[in-house]
């Protein structure tokens, strides 16, 4: 018999495929309802039939295992699911009161440090960037917004 490739089969399918290459024969076998092995010669074309109709099975049930939902999905379970949760209303209202307090605490800097501020913090802008449109040295920058977070969280405190 030709050595067939082994494969999981779906728990409902009862037929077995046989090849016997020395006397290139097809055969399916299969127990019948008395629970007696039965093994019947086949056509070629009924062989492949019955093989494309194991590997489509093969398919379905790696399709199952590999990309379906496998648990029970309640509210609760969606909930935590959720990538951009909902934020609460305290946590909102704590969420502005603390940006309220720094927008005071920079208001409080000195005029060159709010600003160097806002460029690197709020429009994103690079220390070489701001160094650039001010016509000053990087290092003027760093020192700048070093020292202005150091008044920050002396105000914050």
């Amino acid at each position: 018999m030709a050595e067939r490739p082994k494969r999981r089969k779906y728990k409902d399918n009862p037929y077995t495929l046989n090849y016997i290459e020395e006397k290139n024969i097809y055969m399916v076998s299969f127990k019948d309802v008395r629970g007696k092995l039965q093994k019947i010669e086949v056509s070629e074309e009924i062989y492949k039939t019955f093989d494309r109709f194991e590997l489509d099975d093969l398919s379905e049930m790696n399709e199952y295992d590999n990309h379906i939902e496998h648990s029970e999905i309640y509210e609760n379970s969606l909930e935590s699911r959720v990538k951009d949760k909902p934020i609460g209303l305290e946590d909102e209202i704590i969420k502005r009161s603390e940006f309220a307090e720094l927008k005071k605490a920079i208001d409080m800097l000195p005029e060159i440090q709010r600003r160097r501020i806002k460029k690197y913090y709020f429009d994103d802008k690079t220390q070489q960037q701001i160094a650039d449109e001010e016509n000053v040295d990087i290092r003027a920058i760093q020192y700048t917004l070093n020292i202005a977070l150091k008044k920050l969280k002396e105000i914050l405190k």
